[in-house]
């Protein structure tokens, strides 16, 4: 168990938690004194000048019922991490941070996660789950609030991480396809601008443009260009005439080469009219002319998902819809923001 003494007569005793220094003029937070640190007569001056004016110190190291912050959080790190997910082997004031492993799409087992933020002493926090994240990206934090817990709490904390709470889908696809339709694309009396920034954004996910070509406004040829570039690529991006014009002719190609189209369009903004489905593993996606005047629409929103191998349903995509709508910041610094974080 641990007491707590005044300063003054801590000296020769052992710190029961580790003390935080803050120091704006050095830009630092962090440790100065951790726990199991045997204070000195020499430092009772720092420590009051860290505004403690009394310490808890361990009286026993025995006490079996009551687990330590860290002790905690080093039990439960392994049972919170899943596949693609690293953890600091030694906590930080009581706390422990989750890495990506890899380059992804974070997985969040948000019941999970509400069941043991529910105990009221753990602390379970996490990023938005369905989103993208890199090497390196600290996706989640754990610790207990206070000092010291009841056992019982680590115990009932195990019953339900009986499977992992977080961890991060590998993309699966690798190889993608570009077809810009439209006779004002392909005479050459407008430029093509789609394929350029459609071509730098699959290149975020680490996936090639093998094929790219500009068609005319004709639903065959337009059909008979997806089936073709379909046995090469895993994901095609088609764009030009995805709209809610009579004459589309981007839609009507997609469904004529027997795609399992998920449904016409969602209710994200901007973006209502991207469309994908599904030919055996293969996506096909019509893209708004939307996804070239805004940095994020709909297709940002799903593309991490399908390239990452998940069915989509038409259930989740409906349920896009809370949270579906853009703030339209003057900056946008999507995907550091709210839009179609609603579906974890």
């Amino acid at each position: 168990m641990y007491k707590r003494v005044k300063i003054e007569y801590a000296a020769g005793k052992t710190l029961a938690h580790d003390i935080t220094e803050v120091d704006v003029s050095k830009g630092f937070k962090g440790v100065r004194f951790k726990k199991g640190h045997i204070i000195k007569e020499k430092e009772i001056e720092i420590f009051k000048q860290l505004g403690k004016e009394t310490v808890f110190v361990l009286e026993s190291e025995n006490a079996e019922d009551i687990v330590h912050e860290d002790d905690a959080s080093i039990e439960l790190a392994p049972l919170i991490a899943g596949n693609n997910i690293y953890y600091d082997r030694e906590p930080s004031e009581g706390k422990i941070n989750f890495y990506a492993e890899i380059d992804g799409l974070l997985k969040i087992d948000k019941e999970r996660v509400i069941e043991v933020n529910k105990l009221k002493i753990p602390s379970l926090s996490t990023k938005h789950g369905n989103v993208p994240v890199k090497k390196e990206d600290i996706v989640a934090a754990f610790r207990i609030i206070p000092l010291y817990c009841d056992k019982e709490i680590i115990e009932n904390c195990k019953k339900i991480l009986n499977s992992s709470a977080i961890s991060v889908k590998p993309y699966l696809f690798n190889k993608a396809g570009i077809i810009v339709t439209g006779n004002e694309f392909f005479t050459g009396r407008k430029k093509d601008s789609f394929t350029e920034k459609m071509r730098d954004k699959l290149s975020d996910f680490g996936v090639d443009v093998i094929k790219h070509t500009i068609l005319p406004d004709d639903v065959k040829i337009i059909a008979n260009k997806i089936s073709s570039y379909l046995i090469d690529v895993d994901i095609l991006l088609i764009t030009g005439g995805t709209s809610v014009d009579p004459d589309d002719c981007t839609k009507k190609a997609i469904a004529y080469v027997g795609a399992s189209i998920v449904q016409e369009g969602n209710p994200i903004q901007p973006g209502n009219n991207f469309t994908f489905g599904y030919i055996q593993e293969k996506i096909v996606c019509g893209v708004p002319a939307a996804a070239l005047f805004y940095k994020a629409t709909a297709l940002d929103i799903f593309l991490p998902r399908l390239l990452a191998g998940e069915k989509i349903s038409a259930d989740e995509v409906a349920a896009y819809s809370i949270g579906g709508l853009c703030c339209f910041c003057k900056v946008c610094v999507y995907p550091v923001c709210p839009f179609g974080k609603s579906v974890c």
